[in-house]
């Protein structure tokens, strides 16, 4: 545990341990309240540093901090960079040998350990349990707080067990952490785990630093190969929904001249560790992947992030683009988005048997879908479905930066709208759409609703234009989509000054193509000099981590190496002032950074 020289305790510890110098937006109250003792509940996103906000508390509050994490690959990613910061930290799964295992238990008992990291199910062995009711606990951790969660994108049965962790440890401060939340999900997650005195932390969702692109479909592998050419020098990761496609994906790139390999559940342990591997040690530049892929990764220095096939849902898209750009630099996710994708997501759906699951993910579809067609800026649509609205464009996405052609939709808002009312904001898209259209269905009948005087009057366009407005409306928040009752369209107070003719709406018409633009480069700015730099340290670095058998990040992360290219320190004073490097990475690395740095 560090010593405090200042008045700052937390501020000092920053500085030492993680060589930061200030605290991102959050992160100081949040780390305030867990060494208090008290509760929280804490939704980030990816990149916005969740991970420091039970980290720093572990070092100044008594006892061993417990972090129960889903995935051993995450696990052992946090504990080496932990451990690079001479941090006393361990896991506790069952990727150890009995050996090793025992050797951790014993730490842990010792007093030696600061955090220990722990699956769910072994965290809630009732053995495991009592172990721990012997042993002072300074906090206690659940990073990916979605798995809780039924309305969760991606829920898991054993995390819903630890809802029993706030009464088996009453007086230990508990912290629950997601980074994909909506409303729904949120108060779930609160409920089951016990935390309904907890401060909630709700940080912006955006990512300012990843510019979102969406394509519709083109003969995709030419799209795909013509994006990654511009970037062969850069780490991405390439989403694709079937195991087969992955496969059929990095066989492609590979005859292109590209590094890539396939990553999926079907492969064996052995060969998925050894792609992962690779890829977080910069020896494999592209990982064509299934989900399976998900929170296993924390590589800072993701540049892109492609979807292949269509996301079933928000959260997914949301999380798995959030994988690029970790580290603040700029970064790019690309969405090929065809017909078919509706169709092959649609089918997966429907083999659901559980009919209220069915219902949350063709929900959780339709919300993907509206998003990939969305003709506004798609960082609002993005940020409106976590429920944040953006006062102003992003400036930052393929819309804001190749704006679509628009029109004068006042009166195609006024007779949607309309519609919804008439209909007794009662019904969802695809039906308001059928009495605008004048669609003769037994169910319109049925309802009465072909009697209604917004039956019909919107004949003159297609399905697919006026599900484009509504989706348009739902995203200005004129309309909402009432996820717990069948999605079903309801009014806001906004579409009350369109509805009376006080407020003129301008929409936008499908794109058909995208301009072409360079790619957002992480060191795009520096001078040709400090680029030079900027390699040379690469390289250093990949060699240190290579003989430390660790990832390179761990040694420094991209944004150091920048800031390093751009103000050459020449003391160890001066690289104390450089934002990452703490006293225990100066005292390793120090001396042979500030050599390459002399050189030029």
């Amino acid at each position: 545990m560090p010593t405090s020289s200042t008045t700052d305790p937390l501020s000092d510890t920053l500085r030492q341990v993680f060589g930061l110098h200030e605290f991102r937006p959050l992160q100081r109250e949040i780390i305030e309240r867990l060494v208090a003792g008290d509760d929280a509940f804490v939704l980030m996103p990816t990149g916005g540093g969740k991970s420091l906000c039970y980290q720093l508390p572990a070092l100044l509050r008594d006892g061993v901090a417990l972090v129960v994490s889903p995935l051993i690959s995450l696990m052992k990613d946090q504990v080496d960079a932990l451990r690079a910061n001479g941090v006393a930290a361990a896991f506790y799964n069952s990727a150890l040998g009995s050996d090793e295992a025992r050797q951790v238990l014993a730490r842990l008992h010792a007093g030696e350990l600061d955090l220990l990291y722990v699956a769910p199910e072994r965290l809630m062995n009732p053995a495991f349990t009592d172990r721990l009711r012997e042993i002072p606990l300074a906090l206690i951790a659940v990073d990916e707080a979605h798995c809780v969660s039924q309305w969760g994108h991606d829920f898991r049965p054993e995390y819903a067990q630890l809802g029993g962790l706030r009464e088996t440890f009453a007086e230990v401060p508990l912290i629950a952490l997601t980074a994909t939340a909506d409303p729904h999900t949120r108060a779930d997650i609160v409920h089951v785990l016990g935390l309904g005195h907890a401060r909630q932390f709700v940080s912006s969702f955006d990512r300012p630093n990843i510019r979102y692109t969406v394509l519709e479909k083109h003969r995709p592998m030419d799209q795909l190969q013509r994006f990654l050419q511009t970037r062969r020098d850069e780490s991405g990761i390439v989403y694709a929904l079937s195991r087969k496609r992955t496969e059929e994906i990095a066989t492609q790139l590979e005859l292109g001249g590209l590094q890539a390999a396939a990553y999926h559940a079907g492969l064996t342990p052995d060969r998925r560790q050894d792609v992962q591997e690779q890829f977080i040690r910069d020896d494999l530049k592209i990982v064509v992947a299934t989900v399976a892929f998900g929170m296993g990764i924390d590589k800072p220095d993701v540049r892109f992030v492609v979807h292949y096939d269509l996301p079933k849902h928000i959260e997914g898209y949301y999380q798995e683009t959030g994988r690029a750009g970790r580290d603040g630099l700029a970064a790019e996710a690309l969405l090929l988005f065809g017909a078919q994708d509706v169709v092959t997501a649609r089918r997966l759906i429907d083999g659901n048997e559980n009919p209220e699951q069915r219902r949350i993910e063709l929900h959780k579809l339709q919300a993907m879908i509206g998003l990939a067609e969305s003709l506004t800026c798609r960082r609002r649509v993005l940020l409106g479905y976590f429920g944040e609205q953006l006062d102003t464009d992003c400036g930052n996405c393929d819309v804001c930066l190749n704006p679509p052609a628009t029109f004068d939709a006042s009166v195609e808002a006024q007779k949607a709208l309309s519609c919804v009312y008439r209909v007794g904001e009662r019904f969802g898209v695809k039906h308001v759409v059928d009495v605008l259209r004048g669609a003769d269905t037994e169910r319109i009948r049925s309802l009465g609703h072909d009697r209604l005087s917004t039956y019909g009057i919107g004949a003159d366009r297609g399905d697919a234009e006026w599900a484009s407005i509504l989706r348009q409306l739902i995203h200005l928040g004129l309309l909402v989509q009432d996820v717990a009752n069948y999605s079903v369209l309801k009014l806001t107070a906004a579409a009350r000054p369109v509805l009376r003719g006080e407020r003129t709406l301008t929409l936008a018409r499908p794109r058909i193509k995208e301009k072409r633009r360079k790619p957002a480069k992480a060191a795009r700015n520096l001078e040709p000099a400090d680029q030079e730099l900027f390699e040379a340290l690469r390289e250093l670095r990949k060699r240190l981590a290579d003989a430390q058998g660790v990832p390179p990040y761990v040694i420094f992360g991209d944004a150091t190496l920048i800031q390093m290219s751009r103000d050459k320190p020449r003391t160890e004073d001066d690289m104390l002032e450089i934002n990452g490097v703490g006293q225990v990475k100066l005292e390793r690395y120090g001396a042979e950074f500030l050599d390459v740095i002399g050189t030029f």
